[in-house]
């Protein structure tokens, strides 16, 4: 049997918006166009410049958790005695979610700006090695415990809490950051122009 105990901490902050490197090549590369050659702000430019960031993380989700783990030989529905094995682990974690901005789209018509946005998905979920403490180990030679066990257990822990963390609201919150990251990045660059910017879903 494999079950999760309490969280017993999680909290979710703010990364990090776009890739500054990116964004200061599209800004000074959009600024010479304009300077240079007058408005020639259009909608390949402004996708272009987007896009060089290629992924926009904008949350993060921190959380500390413990788990259980108990398995015993199992005879046609029968627990076969003295053959449980069981462990109970911590360890922190992080998962980041945001939005790939390669897929991102800009449609521009005179003053009007439509940016099509893929949807928000976990970016990375690492858990730190040097926070992991292992209570409570329980084997025997009839049913030893293997590092399968582990390897198994923390890959149904991370999608149990990769899960918790969407429940929370989590990709909606990184939907929601990108949108406000991407306007900002729009409004400086829109010069004389009083731009309508609107967000949809990429198909």
């Amino acid at each position: 049997m494999k079950a999760i105990s309490n969280v017993k901490k999680i909290c979710i902050g703010v990364a990090a918006g776009l890739a500054c490197a990116a964004l200061c090549f599209g800004l000074g590369f959009l600024w010479r166009g304009k300077t240079s050659a007058g408005p020639t702000i259009t909608s390949d430019v402004l996708t272009n410049s987007i896009q060089q960031a290629q992924e926009l993380t904008t949350v993060k989700y921190l959380y500390t958790n413990m788990g259980k783990f108990e398995e015993s030989t199992d005879f046609y529905g029968w627990k076969v005695p003295f053959t449980t094995k069981a462990f109970i682990i911590s360890y922190d974690g992080e998962i980041t979610a945001g939005v790939d901005l390669s897929e991102a789209t800009v449609e521009k018509q005179g003053d009007q700006v439509t940016v099509s946005l893929p949807q928000a998905k976990i970016l990375t979920h690492t858990i730190d090695e040097d926070s992991i403490q292992v209570f409570d180990e329980t084997s025997n030679v009839f049913n030893p415990i293997r590092i399968t066990d582990y390897t198994e257990f923390s890959k149904d822990q991370k999608e149990a809490l990769e899960e918790k963390a969407v429940n929370n609201g989590l990709l909606e919150e990184a939907r929601s950051r990108a949108e406000d990251s991407i306007e900002g990045l729009l409004l400086s660059l829109q010069g004389d122009e009083a731009w309508q910017i609107t967000f949809e879903n990429a198909e």
